[in-house]
C-alpha cells in the first residue's frame, strides 16, 4: 500500500521556520523544524509521497505575509515547494486533482457539514485537507495527515472496504468502476 502523508499549514509552517510560527501542536507534544524535518526524511525513506492541500499553501502564504520579519526569504522557500509540488518532483506531489473538490457537488457537501464542523471548532482549511485525505484513502493508500493539531490527527481517512463482486455484468451486483491511478512522482536527478 502506497503512503501518503499531507502536510497541513501548522506543520508547513514550521518546516519553512515563518516567523512566529516556528513551532506547533500541544506542550506535551511540541513540532519545531528539527522534528519536522526528522519525519520527513524517514517518510522518504519510506518512499511516501508528500502531499500540499490548496488550503495548506494558501493559508501558509497568508502567515509568511503577515509575519514581522523574513517575509521575502521564507515566501522563496514556499515558492520552490510550490514549483517541487507543480512538477511534481520527487517526494512532492501535486495534489492536481483538487478541482474536483470545488465542483458544486463538493461544495454543496462542505455547505451541508460547514455549520457543525465550525460549531466544534473545524475551519474550512481543515475540512478541505480532510477531503483530500479522504480522496487518497479511496485509492486504497496509507493517508496520515502530518499535523501539530490533535483534532485533525486524530482524523484517519479509512480505505475503501473490499467488495465481493460477483462474475455478473450487470444488476445491482455489477463492478464498480476503476479507482484512478496514484498521482506518479518526477524523481529529482
Amino acid at each position: 500500500m502506497h503512503r501518503v502523508l499531507i502536510l497541513d499549514t501548522s506543520i508547513l509552517c514550521v518546516h519553512l521556520q515563518v516567523p512566529g510560527k516556528e513551532t506547533c501542536g500541544a506542550a506535551d507534544e511540541p513540532w519545531d523544524y528539527e522534528r519536522v524535518r526528522e519525519q520527513l526524511e524517514v517518510e522518504r525513506g519510506l518512499n511516501a509521497t508528500l502531499v500540499l492541500p490548496l488550503a495548506a499553501i494558501i493559508e501558509t502564504g497568508n502567515h509568511i505575509a503577515q509575519a514581522a520579519a523574513q517575509r521575502y526569504e521564507t515566501a522563496q522557500r514556499l515558492a520552490e515547494i510550490i514549483r517541487a509540488t507543480i512538477n511534481m518532483e520527487s517526494p512532492w506531489a501535486a495534489f492536481d486533482q483538487q478541482r474536483i473538490l470545488w465542483e458544486p457537488e463538493q461544495l454543496r457537501e462542505l455547505a451541508d457539514q460547514l455549520p457543525e464542523m465550525c460549531s466544534r471548532g473545524v475551519g474550512m482549511g481543515d475540512m478541505s485537507i480532510k477531503q483530500v485525505a479522504d480522496y487518497y484513502a479511496a485509492l486504497a493508500c496509507d493517508v496520515e495527515i502530518l499535523t501539530g493539531d490533535r483534532g485533525l490527527r486524530a482524523y484517519a481517512a479509512e480505505p475503501p472496504r473490499q467488495m465481493l463482486v460477483p462474475r455478473r455484468r450487470s444488476g445491482p451486483h455489477a463492478p464498480l468502476p476503476e479507482k484512478p491511478p496514484v498521482p506518479r512522482r518526477k524523481r529529482r536527478e
